[in-house]
């Protein structure tokens, strides 16, 4: 039997990742430190998702089970494991890593020779590869080589939406029907798993870049401006006509600056960005603009899809005036139950609009920094 384990049990490891490796056959374990999720996946052994789109279905999901993943037994799962995925946050990758090391230090124990690969499948560029570092670091230098020789971190790209829908059994999940992983093909090490779903990329970074400034790039803008104009969902406001001219018009610049620098095809491109938006008008998701609209420091940073996008067309001389909408609009978002909102309008009453988007953005040009200033002071007229 083959056995994957995925470390987080929230709706994006059941509803996706988790969903996938069940269907290729896998025993999947999910990990998780919340007990009721771990307990009621353990008491029913499945679950469903509910894939809610034009043509609507259920996937029963089964051959499953959960573990606290802050107990020993965690380290003898590891162990064992044929496949390791996460979907837990960037921010959390750093806690799990200690666990990991310590599963991975127990295979060398054991004389275990099976190569081991570890999916960071987060919301971020490289996610395998920053697990890798923190999984090394507590490791010690034997171990270490072993790892060399038998465990692989693949960088990954996903894309699904994932609503925090209530179902009437709470470990049921609302999804989308699209989807995309795309993994690195040359960072495996052994046999590479045969998972239907999961494609094999040799660029990955474009097929990061391409998600990251097209999906998260359009869904953030439109979350951000939904927000100012009081909207609750991205269906809502991408109904909105202003706003759907504001987002479209962005995707287009940060899809520019793509075909740039990947040499994509052009008429494929605006046909994806065509799909994505399609995407944001599914009225069946309800996704709220709130969670969308989360952790603006981290969305507003250098590498992430509101800066980057906007950077990397701007550096190719292209229009960047809707990406920098965008960004006017996320320095507005004020949600007293975000954390980073609130520490991001601290900074802009602290430090004052220049020296906070100097910090937030790492963006120095003097020229850029104006045109955001004006898109802050300007961004609400216009929707």
């Amino acid at each position: 039997m083959k056995t994957a384990i995925q470390f987080g049990a929230g709706n994006i490891g059941r509803g996706f990742i988790g969903m996938l490796l069940s269907q290729a056959g896998y025993h999947v374990t999910y990990a998780d430190v919340n007990m009721a999720v771990v307990d009621k996946i353990n008491a029913d052994g499945a679950y469903t998702v509910h894939v809610m789109d034009v043509a609507c279905k259920d996937v029963p999901i089964t051959d499953i089970s959960a573990i606290n993943s802050s107990t020993p037994e965690m380290i003898d799962a590891i162990s064992d494991a044929d496949l390791i995925t996460t979907a837990v946050g960037l921010v959390i990758l750093p806690r799990i890593a200690p666990t990991i090391a310590q599963g991975i230090a127990k295979r060398k124990a054991k004389g275990c020779t099976e190569a081991l690969n570890i999916i960071a499948c987060e919301n971020a560029i490289r996610a395998s590869s920053q697990l890798k570092e923190a999984v090394y670091k507590a490791l010690s230098e034997e171990d270490q080589a072993y790892c060399d020789q038998y465990i692989g971190f693949p960088d990954c790209s996903v894309d699904r939406i994932v609503p925090p829908v209530k179902s009437e059994n709470f470990i049921d999940v609302v999804v989308e029907n699209y989807y995309e992983w795309n993994v690195e093909k040359a960072s495996f090490k052994g046999e590479i798993p045969q998972i239907e779903g999961m494609n094999l990329a040799d660029n990955l970074m474009a097929y990061i870049e391409r998600k990251l400034f097209t999906l998260n790039t359009g869904h953030a803008i439109t979350a951000y401006l939904g927000t100012l104009k009081g909207l609750k969902t991205i269906d809502e406001a991408i109904a909105d006509e202003k706003i759907y001219a504001i987002v479209h018009a962005a995707m287009k610049e940060s899809g520019d600056g793509l075909i740039r620098k990947h040499g994509f095809d052009a008429e494929a491109h605006y046909h994806y960005i065509d799909k994505i938006i399609g995407r944001f008008k599914n009225p069946y998701l309800k996704d709220d603009v709130t969670r969308v609209g989360r952790e603006p420091l981290r969305k507003l940073s250098p590498t992430d899809r509101l800066t980057k996008p906007m950077m990397t067309a701007y550096g190719y001389g292209l229009p960047v005036d809707h990406l920098i909408l965008g960004m006017g609009a996320a320095l507005h978002y004020d949600n007293p139950e975000d954390a980073q909102s609130v520490e991001l309008q601290s900074k802009l009453k602290e430090k004052g609009l220049l020296e906070a988007v100097k910090e937030v953005t790492g963006i120095t040009d003097a020229d850029l920094l104006a045109r955001i200033i004006g898109a802050y002071d300007t961004v609400e007229s216009m929707i």
